[in-house]
């Protein structure tokens, strides 16, 4: 869940409306904030190794109670999560159809509904439900294609790149953008405050939309610690190398997404 619908849509998003260029440094700071958390993860998945990640680690530690209240917390989580993802591949598809001439009627694909979204999150329970054998042939399958397509953007981007567009690479804050128009402005102003945008609290603010991508990541991990044969070695390791790896390749695509100078057309 980690590479996906977040690093083609989220870098974009959190370049556009809070950090700038320097979004590289937001998905850098996200990284390093949630190897602190993965530190717990792996120590847990190591110790408790058996399905449940976090509702276990809660029910091991704290007790049924906390544990019910963190088993809701980490479906609602992963609802949205899936739920986000899935509309995001539903929107790739659209575009896909329509450029191939084939329109997908609005019943299936308009505002209000998205039963192409509904389509895919059916298609992936039944794979689930098949066993943990051929879904995790499947997601390896995916995972592939995903890491191939994110590697073919980075390569060919690079040879794209305008150094220009990175000057300033911290863009001044309160720069005028789309995120300043937004509603949420007038409520910032409201509570005493002002929305994060571009300066360094944008950039702490673009880490924040990163975070929980990368945590939802070595949490979906760490749920696989019963199937691992040495969890002390393997899921320690599993839960770095995945957030590690993502990581460079967040800064990566996130680093040459700014070559069409998209960003600094909205600093006005």
């Amino acid at each position: 869940m980690i590479i996906g619908t977040g690093i083609f849509v989220l870098t974009g998003e959190a370049a556009g409306e809070k950090a700038g260029p320097a979004v590289a440094l937001s998905f850098l700071f996200a990284g390093i904030a949630c190897a602190l958390a993965a530190l717990c993860y792996a120590e847990f998945a190591s110790t408790v190794p058996v399905a449940g990640s976090a509702y276990t680690f809660s029910y091991a530690s704290l007790g049924e109670l906390v544990a019910w209240i963190i088993g809701w917390d980490l479906i609602l989580e992963l609802a949205l999560g899936a739920s986000t993802v899935a509309v995001g591949w539903s929107n790739y598809f659209a575009d896909v159809m329509k450029e191939a001439g084939i329109a997908i009627p609005d019943f299936a694909y308009g505002d209000g509904h998205n039963f192409v979204a509904a389509a895919i999150v059916l298609i992936l329970t039944a794979v689930i439900c098949v066993g943990i054998k051929i879904s995790s042939q499947v997601n390896l399958v995916f995972v592939v294609i995903k890491v191939s397509i994110v590697l073919l953007v980075i390569v060919a981007g690079a040879f794209f790149i305008k150094w220009s567009n990175y000057s300033p690479f911290i863009p001044p804050s309160g720069s005028k953008g789309a995120a300043a128009r937004r509603p949420l402005r007038r409520c910032c102003r409201t509570w005493g405050s002002r929305p994060a945008q571009f300066g360094i609290s944008g950039i702490f603010a673009g880490a924040a939309v990163g975070v929980l991508r990368f945590i939802i990541g070595f949490d979906i991990v760490a749920t696989a610690a019963e199937e691992t044969k040495k969890p002390q070695r393997d899921m320690p390791s599993g839960i770095f190398a995945s957030l590690g790896i993502c990581t460079v390749l967040y800064v990566a695509v996130s680093l040459g997404g700014d070559r069409d100078g998209e960003v600094h057309r909205h600093q006005g």
